[in-house]
């Protein structure tokens, strides 16, 4: 039998994200938040606004679902504001007999360092029927410890990490890490993602980066970090009990755009909110989330949504931003990007012009992918 990923159960919902904090005690190397800062903290009032607005706008949000997620900089270092904000949700869908209050989570991304502390245990006790924790590891010490440093130093965090994962794991025993791979840490991915299992983590979702930071070779390195993983999946037979995200059967095919025209992300359908009270289709067209470009802003907390600087967002489809060479490319399906990287890497303001600084490992990762299921195809027909 082939694992079937135990996660969360499908989501139809609208994600609405809090940027509670542009802080973190960490400065990872390969993190996209460029602008942050100690300064920017999100106050209740605010907060408060945001879902007054939202709340109060219900048929502009007919989702069955609603995702409330929180991120920083680090999300739990402003772990009592976050507690305030989902009592104060709570009580006003009830208040409004709100279509989501039977229907919504919470949703915190997290380094792991504050997991153990009591106020975070508090709100994780309070919330436990209605929350999904992740915690971010990226896999043995060495590979961890080469980018998830301490800010201000070269100190790596894994042990400081590591020790809260059991604790974790025995709350949300189905969870899932999220694996960020950079072109330093190509020669780790076999060992890491069978750390990760072997720490108990089931659920491995890894993805590279789509800045362009890739150099010459990298492609090969990853191919073959992937073919070694992929034997060792299938030699032991872990298959049966894990997963990871770069294995999965319905990438590297042709495109049939008649059908799958739809943008890779959720920008635009997404809704983000920052300290400032300000909307943004997706924490990526926040300030301190762009390298270049000057923060791409829909709204604010006392005026409402723009619907004329939102509609641009809800144009884009895979046609509306993408090279003939990548809906024409053989392996495309699968081949994913980051609307904010795309705005930010562009020759121009355009939304439309999609990044391809990902197009030689996404081929890497097709050629292993098609290795594995080869592979595995034929074990068990042994």
């Amino acid at each position: 039998m082939v694992y079937i990923k135990q996660g969360s159960p499908s989501f139809n919902g609208r994600v609405i994200t809090f940027i509670v904090t542009k802080d973190c005690q960490l400065s990872c190397k390969y993190c996209y938040l460029v602008g942050k800062n100690s300064n920017e903290r999100m106050s209740f009032s605010v907060a408060q606004k945001a879902i007054d607005y939202i709340l109060q706008h219900e048929t502009d949000y007919p989702d069955e679902s609603v995702e409330w997620s929180f991120i920083g900089g680090e999300p739990f270092l402003e772990i009592n504001l976050i507690d305030q904000i989902c009592d104060y949700l709570k009580v006003e869908m009830f208040r409004l007999n709100h279509h989501w209050f039977n229907s919504y989570r919470f949703s915190i991304s997290t380094n792991g360092l504050n997991y153990h502390t009591d106020e975070v245990q508090k709100f994780i006790e309070k919330n436990r029927t209605h929350i999904d924790i992740g915690i971010t590891i990226d896999g043995t010490p060495q590979k961890h410890n080469i980018n998830r440093v301490y800010k201000n130093s070269n100190v790596g965090s894994y042990t400081d990490v590591v020790k809260n994962i059991p604790l974790w794991l025995s709350q949300f025993p189905n969870a899932s890490t999220k694996v960020t791979i950079s072109s330093d840490d190509l020669p780790y991915i076999k060992e890491s993602v069978l750390h990760l299992y072997s720490l108990g983590i089931h659920e491995v979702n890894i993805n590279c980066v789509f800045e362009d930071v890739w150099k010459e070779n990298d492609d090969n390195l990853f191919e073959q970090q992937l073919i070694e993983l992929a034997d060792e999946i299938i030699d032991r037979k872990l298959y049966t009990d894990y997963y990871c995200s770069f294995f999965e059967r319905n990438i590297g095919k042709p495109l049939d755009i008649k059908n799958d025209n739809k943008n890779w992300c959720g920008a635009g359908v997404m809704l983000s909110v920052d300290a400032n009270g300000l909307f943004y289709p997706c924490t990526r067209f926040a300030q301190y989330s762009l390298r270049s470009k000057k923060a791409r802003i829909i709204g604010n907390v006392n005026d409402g949504i723009d619907q004329n600087k939102l509609r641009p967002f809800l144009a884009l489809d895979r046609r509306t931003q993408s090279k003939k060479e990548c809906l024409t490319c053989e392996v495309a399906s699968g081949c994913a990007w980051c609307q904010g990287e795309n705005y930010d890497a562009a020759d121009t303001n355009t939304i439309y012009q999609r990044s391809t600084a990902i197009c030689k490992m996404h081929k890497a990762q097709v050629r292993a992918n098609n290795y594995y299921w080869n592979k595995l195809a034929m074990s068990l027909q042994s």
